[in-house]
């Protein structure tokens, strides 16, 4: 029966001061809204960015990396055995770019379980020619179909089709920085020179544009085939072994294995891209500080709309305890009013954040860097509202404990003998 008093006595108060309520959760409401919408926003920019760079990067690359030589005469020599070598001007060894048996390393990863897909390549510096300008630039020999798979690859392709370089003999795809440079397009022929000095008439079957300006400033594709007669080597030769896990936290300590395995050097994605991953976790942090901040300001604000209700309500205290309601009754009705205020707008905010959010993904967002993306970027995870909704009912409710138990504590004897 008490239970229900209280109820009620705290619905009479919400709806007697209906003005500063309303101004309470307001304040909430738009907290609520500014933390969805921040954090939807920010969090699908990173996505965003994170996928320029993740649906093009392999997680763990296999490849032989140029290397000074560690074996130098002096470590030959007795009498310097147990000395420390300072040695300067040390020239790269002569190691094999190639790697070797590269098929039965392909087959050996499309076996492995936490592998999701392993596709090769052959890399070659090249010239451009254009007129009697050499512009230096970077040829990847790869499998159209299996890059598309793993890596998006027709994604950015703005201009003609990835298929068409297996289609088209001696066919190349060109970046869309480099395109414009040689004022190619699509069916023209260019001419390259490979660093062995030979000449080369390539068709132009497609533009590709990542967004990275200077990667397609200098890179062009074409098949694994044609890369490999460009360096006049055999079918079995691949520079390079592309590879995604089913799992990408496992990608250091998966290429230390894979590289002691195959004896190649291994790269991880993330230590390839260390740098970035870093940005991208601070503008995340970010927006959790910001949007946890405003959340905090509108407890403030409950704060001192509860204390004014109290200062308000001594005499309606004074008689709830004089007829028998025990300090941590009044506590209750004061509790109540603030969590109401705080779930009541904190729902409304997450109808608000969810609706601008939709409004902030409908916004033309155009530019030519970025060929695939038409409006501007919004995540809308759940667990994003989960959060506003349990700091809206733990900031209110934090909020309205120190108030309440002021109001607990009130002497009605004192109140009403002031009167």
């Amino acid at each position: 029966m008490k239970t229900k008093l209280v109820v009620q006595i705290s619905r009479s108060l919400l709806i007697a001061r209906w003005k500063q309520t309303l101004v309470a959760a307001v304040g909430v409401t738009f907290s609520i809204t500014m933390f969805i919408a921040l954090l939807s926003f920010m969090t699908g920019l990173n996505v965003l960015l994170d996928g320029l760079i993740l649906n093009r990067v392999p997680h763990i690359r296999l490849y032989n990396d140029i290397k000074p030589n560690k074996d130098q005469p002096v470590t030959h020599d007795n009498a310097y055995k147990n000395s420390y070598h300072f040695i300067s001007s040390v020239k790269a060894v002569n190691v094999r770019q190639e790697i070797r048996n590269s098929s039965a390393i392909i087959a050996y990863l499309k076996n492995s379980k936490n592998v999701l897909g392993v596709t090769p390549r052959v890399t070659t510096q090249v010239f451009f020619n254009d007129g009697n300008i050499d512009l230096n630039g970077m040829v990847q020999g790869l499998d159209p179909g299996q890059e598309d798979k793993l890596f998006h690859f027709d994604d950015y392709i703005i201009s003609g089709s990835g298929a068409d370089l297996l289609k088209i003999p001696n066919s190349i795809i060109l970046g869309k920085s480099l395109a414009d440079l040689l004022l190619a397009d699509v069916g023209k022929v260019i001419q390259v020179t490979t660093t062995k000095g030979e000449i080369f008439q390539l068709k132009v079957v497609g533009l590709f544009q990542s967004g990275i300006q200077e990667y397609d400033k200098a890179t062009s594709f074409a098949s694994i085939g044609l890369v490999q007669k460009l360096l006049g080597k055999t079918g079995n030769y691949v520079t390079d072994i592309q590879i995604k896990l089913t799992d990408i936290n496992n990608a250091p300590k998966t290429a230390t294995v894979f590289a002691r395995i195959f004896n190649t050097d291994a790269e991880d994605i993330q230590t390839a891209n260390a740098q970035f991953e870093t940005g991208s976790f601070i503008r995340t942090l970010i927006s959790y500080v910001v949007g946890i901040t405003v959340l905090i300001v509108a407890g403030f604000g409950i704060y001192n709309i509860l204390n004014m209700m109290i200062y308000e309500k001594m005499d309606t205290i004074a008689i709830l305890k004089a007829t028998g309601f025990s300090g941590k009754d009044v506590q209750k009705i004061f509790l109540l009013i603030a969590l109401v205020i705080g779930f009541s707008g904190g729902i409304a905010g997450l109808l608000l954040g969810f609706g601008l959010s939709l409004i902030i993904d409908q916004i033309p967002f155009v530019t030519p860097s970025l060929p695939t993306i038409t409006t501007y970027p919004v995540n809308y995870d759940p667990w994003f509202y989960g959060i506003g909704i349990v700091f809206s009912l733990v900031t209110t409710f934090m909020a309205g404990w120190f108030p309440s138990r002021k109001a607990s504590r009130v002497d009605p004897v004192v109140i009403i003998r002031g009167k």
